[in-house]
């Protein structure tokens, strides 16, 4: 506040062991967060406020957080985002939160949920429907897919929040697409960790969503279905074949923002999933902050950045852990057009074969997403 006097802008700041950063909203809101964690990027912590506020605009509403009428009844009307936000401070499984892009899973029969899904949302009267299992997008309509950030991201992560329920009629704003007017999300659960969502305006009530609807759509494909449910944490498809040197990967379609996370090969090997995901997403923001600045597809990259661009890394890694030879766990990332994929490796993997195997799983990957 003081800088802000002098015409001064400070977004951060360090102490011996905290990293402080804050952003303005719409001249209205502050937020402020304070991370005691050794080398946090601050690129994470602002990604993590533009989350936040996506949250509260999402529940309460943009109108209620530029123009506060009263400060107690906006406070009352915020504890509704507290689950959402606090699912963002926690040590979630999901990672749409950092890379802005929907999680993700690639069911095995994924044309004809896709094509049930495009039937059902025709016969529920909205263009907007999706599958979603333990808070990722197994399947969505075209017009879910074109929503805006940060709801893209936002929707299904809120109905991976919430507790279990047969089915929800939610009031819902979108911070892109509607801040300002409502609409509903309905879910309905198809199998326990498996929700149907859709996003509407008044129209159709939940009750004209009646169990005939459902059963002459879903029933058909109960087998389908079922073998969505164990596709959470393990994003792909089971016996897809990955080098049994990967402990984890991250891939993502810059121009689609979509994502695929998962930390579950080799599950019996060191680390635990809790640090393979703190790995991946740390690494991921040291190589978006330093070495792939530009990501393809955004609307700053102009035509005369070719030249700069030929110089931008197309691969990096990075080993973690003791120096000594043939120990610590190798991280390499690779950009190849609009997908970049990390990995995380095992120590017994040879850092000079490092890019042949990114190279090679990407290009396994690539027809996934």
């Amino acid at each position: 506040m003081f800088g802000q006097n002098l015409e001064v802008q400070l977004s951060s700041a360090r102490t011996e062991d905290t990293t402080v950063v804050w952003k303005s909203f719409h001249d209205s809101i502050t937020l402020i967060v304070l991370s005691p964690e050794e080398g946090t990027s601050e690129l994470r912590l602002e990604r993590l406020l533009q989350m936040v506020f996506g949250a509260m605009v999402l529940l309460v509403g943009l109108e209620e957080l530029t123009n506060i009428r009263n400060v107690e009844r906006l406070k009352k009307e915020l504890r509704a985002s507290y689950r959402l936000i606090d699912s963002f401070l926690g040590d979630s499984e999901l990672i749409g939160d950092l890379t802005q892009c929907v999680d993700c899973v690639v069911p095995p029969e994924g044309s004809l949920l896709q094509e049930a899904l495009s039937g059902f949302a025709e016969a529920a009267g909205t263009a907007f429907v999706s599958l979603v299992v333990s808070g990722r997008v197994v399947a969505a309509t075209e017009s879910w897919w074109r929503l805006g950030m940060p709801e893209a991201v936002l929707l299904p992560w809120l109905v991976g929040s919430l507790p279990p329920q047969a089915a929800r009629d939610y009031p819902v704003y979108l911070p892109h697409g509607s801040p300002t007017v409502p609409h509903r999300l309905l879910t309905l659960t198809l199998l326990p960790g498996l929700e149907l969502c859709l996003l509407c305006g008044p129209r159709p009530p939940l009750g004209q969503l009646d169990p005939q609807l459902l059963e002459r759509w879903w029933l058909p494909l109960l087998d389908p279905l079922r073998a969505c449910l164990p596709l959470g944490p393990r994003a792909l498809p089971a016996g897809f074949p990955l080098h049994t040197d990967i402990l984890g990967l991250l891939l993502l379609h810059l121009e689609l923002k979509r994502c695929l996370f998962t930390v579950e090969p080799s599950g019996d090997k060191e680390p635990s999933p809790e640090q393979r995901r703190r790995l991946l997403r740390s690494f991921y923001t040291l190589v978006t902050a330093t070495h792939f600045p530009t990501e393809p597809g955004q609307p700053e990259e102009k035509a005369e950045d070719t030249a700069h661009r030929a110089q931008v890394p197309r691969a990096c890694y990075l080993v973690s852990g003791p120096e000594e030879p043939g120990t610590g766990w190798r991280l390499v990332a690779l950009q190849l057009g609009p997908r970049r994929l990390l990995l995380l490796l095992s120590s017994q993997s040879p850092t000079h074969g490092l890019r042949v195997l990114a190279t090679h799983t990407l290009h396994a990957l690539t027809p996934l997403l």
